[in-house]
């Protein structure tokens, strides 16, 4: 506990700021006691007592971490800093996935200097993705942290990038569409050269005169049930600030805006609409999405 945390109050005050500071104190979670470098020969490094983690990639190899628990659906939140500069070839992947491909996706691809990322996200059950939709960010991700988080319920997927939602895929196994609901997940992330497809599919490759290439992680939350052999998923995450409203989160109406703003302003592609991909139909789940006809205003977004 904080040693800021008083010691000589009345009960009552007492009680409300001893949760304030347990709260406080489980914010930022631990990378040495909720994660394991998992490949790179030392260009993963957790730091600072475990409170940042760094992965390199040079021309020999990149680097990866995974977490040590998995979790059967919850609220994944992570800050990273992107490779800055001359990126292009290089791509960094943040998600969860499970042993038999169930998989909830970001991958940032990287560009030459000053051309944006392009944000992939992905979702496969069973083996099963082709779900893709791409997007640029309405800022630089290479110059501060920002906030990339996965909400996985039974109803539900949503993508968020510093709480505004980008991405939203619903639960339709009712029309025969797979959704992961059944197998546990584990959260990964890489740094790796896809040169070969990565930037304008393939061709501008990596700049080696720019190595080692860095993203940087902190601030990990898993508000998240974990799960373990045997056992009913009834715990949470030891290092993570507790509530349970991403057991059945849905986009309120200021949501809805924010998703819009980000899909008609920012989306670069989205396989829903990709007719040549799909000549006998579009997928059953693209036909239950609903889009609003109405673009919202700039005061929607700020004043919702």
């Amino acid at each position: 506990m904080s040693s800021s945390c008083p010691s000589r109050l009345p009960s009552l005050l007492l009680f409300a700021l001893l949760i304030a500071c347990l709260v406080v104190a489980s914010m930022g979670g631990d990378f040495l006691q909720d994660f394991d470098i998992t490949w790179g020969d030392q260009r993963a490094k957790i730091l600072n007592g475990g409170q940042l983690l760094t992965l390199s990639l040079d021309k020999d190899s990149g680097s990866g971490f995974r977490s040590k628990n998995e979790y059967l659906f919850g609220r994944i939140d992570m800050q990273i800093k992107l490779v800055s500069g001359n990126s292009a070839g290089t791509v960094t992947t943040y998600l969860l996935k499970g042993s038999t491909h169930d998989e909830i996706d970001f991958e940032f691809l990287g560009n030459v200097t000053g051309e944006p990322y392009i944000m992939h996200t992905n979702v496969f059950s069973q083996g099963k993705g082709n779900k893709e939709q791409q997007f640029h960010l309405w800022f630089d991700p290479t110059k501060a942290f920002h906030t990339y988080s996965i909400v996985w319920n039974q109803q539900r997927i949503i993508f968020l990038v510093d709480n505004i939602p980008i991405r939203v895929f619903h639960n339709s196994e009712s029309i025969g569409v797979p959704f992961p609901t059944k197998q546990p997940m584990r959260i990964y992330s890489s740094l790796w050269n896809a040169d070969d497809w990565a930037t304008r599919g393939g061709l501008v490759k990596t700049n080696w005169t720019q190595a080692p290439f860095t993203a940087s992680y902190r601030n990990f939350n898993a508000n998240a049930c974990v799960w373990s052999p045997g056992s009913s998923c009834s715990s949470a995450s030891p290092n993570s600030v507790q509530d349970s409203t991403w057991q059945a989160q849905a986009l309120d109406a200021s949501g809805r805006n924010r998703l819009r703003w980000v899909q008609q302003k920012y989306m670069i592609y989205n396989y829903c609409t990709d007719l040549k991909r799909f000549p006998q139909g579009i997928p059953a789940e693209c036909k239950r999405s609903r889009f609003l006809l109405k673009k919202p205003t700039y005061q929607d977004i700020i004043g919702s």
